[in-house]
């Protein structure tokens, strides 16, 4: 095999020491690609390497077994250097059936490994997938000739593995995804310990499922034991460990780094916090989280549908606790009006949208950008709320913190854009000092002023604009509260028209003054010059690989990502105006791109993608030179 361009040795020379590796498992959805790419991620995450994951789930719930619909595939990036993405092109695939194999194989690059399970390739499972009567791709020369091809047994062998085991056929069958990841380790030196201790543990505590545990670990075994003894192929592979930060490391996907953030800005508000939410792909895995942190005065609620979800989080901000609610674009739209009225009560809330493709139920389980408009506009009225984007998995703890910090702050709304890639895509997260995060100031008014004037629930800080967060049931702090407009300072119901105007106002100027709370933009690379790549959210990894290797043949690129979309860092103006071109990365049809053309009256040029997938490294490169026509020669 040749993997990043290296040629291979040969066994008695040792193994080949490479950079970075990018392996796929692909397969049916309950052939357990995920759990068998979750277990090579954290075994290589506990050897030391830098990680990137591409988690990539069937939209249906239970496709047609062995059709194309129902493909499953988890991609890992692990590398002895810093890696911010999960690869482009795969250089070892790891094909359960036909249908993965069909799927993904031209993701595979040229010379590079596909291990398959040969059993599969019958007559019937070629015809589901679509290939035509009498066709095998494994017997195809043209299909061979391109890519090392090793073909394994691995339902016969997985079979025998468990042969002397209470278990029958089918549950058998469930453990063929353990002698491809066995295959794996063998293949990249990877340890068995704690894939094994996984098992123990969340198996073998359950009743009645000790020889689930041991006929797993068995066919791991074998696995490995298979790419020994079989000689497999001429050479193995070794990734040393990445040198990264000093520190305590562990892997984390983005929902669970939501999670782990709220909880934390909980307990540097000394508060409680709700969490609201109607499950909803591909944010339900947030109310999992968050329902297991009790212990840390989280409170989990599952409503009937997602208007009530919110209407409960304002409720609870209203009562004085932490309020968030999560979805995902369809139920943002759901939420729009309950999020105005959130804008007029002027209390803090929380709106978490883990974006995925659209519109309507578009392609539930697959990533996209195309929710920003609706975070700026999507409500009744001039309603704006502070809009953040977290760029990465790890980056999600820090955004939840700042949200909630934010929020409470300027007394308003505020969006996280999350998406699917982020959400369930995982890298090693340094974990910070807890004591070095700073406590969330939050007061609420308890004592009158000694004049004993009447208690005014809309004046505003001459700082920030906010209003005060009285807690209701605290006498002498009655006020009126609702959905009508308020006059100026009182709070009362309003109709008058330049009231009206003033209150509208004062509310946008109150997240403009947010501005003062979010720090300024960093630029990666050359700090003015030809180019700036200008991205936010997920294409953070992809927009700064590209653009360091732009920049090193020969392009005079800077890098940015935006996790502040509203209000802008206030010196995003001059950033911009040190390039003579900007370029924007979206997952989207140019919606930044729209944003920024509009504020700093600067043609901005897009590069958009609509794919349900993120950028690869190598097609922002290619589009980048041709607009500037400046790379000479850019290598991976």
């Amino acid at each position: 095999m040749t993997t990043n361009g290296q040629q291979a040795a040969s066994e008695k020379d040792g193994p080949q020491v490479l950079d970075s590796v990018v392996v796929r498992f692909c397969g049916d959805s309950g052939d357990g690609m995920q759990l068998a790419g979750g277990q090579f991620t954290s075994t290589s995450a506990i050897f030391g390497n830098d990680i990137a994951t591409f988690p990539d789930f069937p939209a249906e719930i239970r496709a047609p077994k062995g059709t194309t619909f129902g493909v499953s595939g988890f991609q890992i990036q692990f590398a002895s250097e810093e890696v911010f993405t999960p690869g482009d092109m795969v250089n070892a695939m790891f094909a359960m059936n036909p249908a993965g194999f069909k799927t993904n194989i031209d993701d595979v690059e040229i010379g590079g490994l596909v291990v398959v399970n040969e059993d599969e390739f019958t007559k019937g499972n070629l015809k589901k997938c679509g290939y035509p009567d009498g066709y095998n791709p494994l017997d195809d020369e043209m299909v061979t000739s391109q890519r090392q091809i090793v073909r394994i047994p691995m339902s016969r062998l997985t079979r025998e593995a468990v042969a002397d085991l209470e278990i029958g056929t089918k549950d058998a069958d469930r453990c063929r995804n353990m002698f491809a990841l066995g295959v794996a380790y063998w293949i990249y030196q990877r340890p068995l310990d704690a894939t094994i201790r996984h098992l123990e543990d969340y198996y073998g505590k359950r009743k009645n499922l000790p020889a689930v545990v041991e006929a797993n670990v068995s066919v791991l075994k074998a696995g490995y034991h298979f790419g020994e003894t079989a000689e497999l192929l001429a050479v193995r592979y070794a990734v040393p460990p990445a040198k990264l930060q000093p520190g305590t490391y562990r892997r984390i996907d983005g929902n669970s780094a939501l999670a782990l953030g709220f909880a934390a800005a909980t307990e540097k508000a000394n508060k409680e916090l709700v969490y609201a939410s109607y499950p909803i792909t591909p944010a339900s895995d947030v109310l999992h989280a968050m329902a297991r942190l009790k212990h840390l005065g989280v409170k989990t609620f599952q409503a009937e549908d997602e208007i009530a979800a919110v209407c409960a989080a304002i409720g609870a901000s209203f009562a004085g606790d932490i309020a968030v609610t999560g979805t995902s674009g369809p139920g943002m739209c759901l939420k729009a009006e309950a999020m105005g009225l959130g804008v007029i009560y002027e209390l803090p809330l929380i709106v978490l949208d883990v974006q995925r493709a659209g519109p309507s139920t578009g392609m539930p389980t697959k990533s996209e950008q195309s929710d920003l408009l609706q975070a700026m506009y999507g409500r009744a009225g001039e309603s704006p709320v502070i809009v953040l984007a977290p760029r990465s998995p790890a980056d999600c703890f820090d955004i939840a913190i700042q949200a909630v910090r934010l929020s409470t702050k300027h007394m308003c709304p505020v969006v996280i854009l999350s998406d699917a890639s982020i959400a369930n895509g995982a890298e090693p997260w340094h974990l910070p000092d807890y004591d070095a995060i700073e406590p969330i100031e939050i007061h609420h008014p308890s004592e009158r002023d000694e004049d004993g004037s009447q208690f005014l629930a809309y004046k505003r800080d001459d700082e920030t604009l906010a209003r005060p967060w009285a807690i209701p049931g605290t006498p002498g702090f009655e006020h009126r509260i609702g959905g009508l407009e308020k006059a100026e300072d009182t709070g009362a119901v309003s109709y008058d028209p330049e009231n009206h105007e003033r209150m509208v106002e004062l509310r946008a100027q109150k997240v403009q003054r947010a501005q003062s709370s979010i720090p300024d933009l960093e630029v990666d690379g050359a700090q003015f010059g030809q180019a700036l790549l200008l991205g936010w959210g997920s294409t953070y990894g992809a927009i700064l690989t590209a653009a360091r290797r732009l920049s090193a043949s020969g392009c005079d690129v800077g890098c940015a990502n935006l996790r502040y979309l509203n209000p802008f860092p206030k010196n995003l103006g001059d950033v911009l105006s040190r390039y003579e071109n900007i370029i924007i990365p979206e997952n989207n049809s140019g919606q930044l791109a729209k944003l920024i053309r509009s504020e700093f009256l600067i043609d901005a040029k897009s590069i958009c993608k609509v794919q349900g997938r993120t950028f690869r490294v190598d097609e922002l490169v290619s589009s980048v030179s041709e607009l500037l026509q400046c790379a000479k020669e850019v290598s991976p």
